[in-house]
């Protein structure tokens, strides 16, 4: 399996000592993560930046980290109840959005599954 390091600049080693124990797949942006986990399906774990810097078509903010969330929760389709995942986010309110999005998901779809 794998694991998706989500950051337009960053590399796994900036964030993770133990980096090449991870096996991660890097992608740079929102379009990259959809195509990617539509493809090969979800990651064991994925390692979230929220800010994406620029479109590279349209020069204007590019769909961040949070819109990344946003996707697996509403239109994935992905079962998320065991999903494993970080936010190496250096914006701190992005960071707890994404945190609460999918903490609040994985919670409440455990329960409906009435998993602990």
């Amino acid at each position: 399996m794998f694991n998706i390091f989500l950051d337009d600049i960053r590399t796994p080693d900036m964030i993770y000592p133990d980096w090449q124990n991870y096996r991660f797949v890097i992608l740079r942006s929102y379009r990259d993560f959809v195509d990617h986990v539509e493809v090969f399906g979800l990651p064991n774990f994925i390692s979230f930046d929220n800010d994406l810097g620029l479109d590279i078509f349209t020069g204007e903010v590019a769909k961040d980290g949070y819109a990344c969330a946003k996707w697996l929760v509403n239109e994935s389709g992905f079962d998320l109840a065991d999903l494993k995942y970080y936010v190496h986010s250096a914006n701190p309110v992005a960071a707890d959005q994404i945190r609460s999005l999918l903490n609040n998901y994985i919670r409440e779809h455990r329960r409906i599954k009435g998993l602990p």
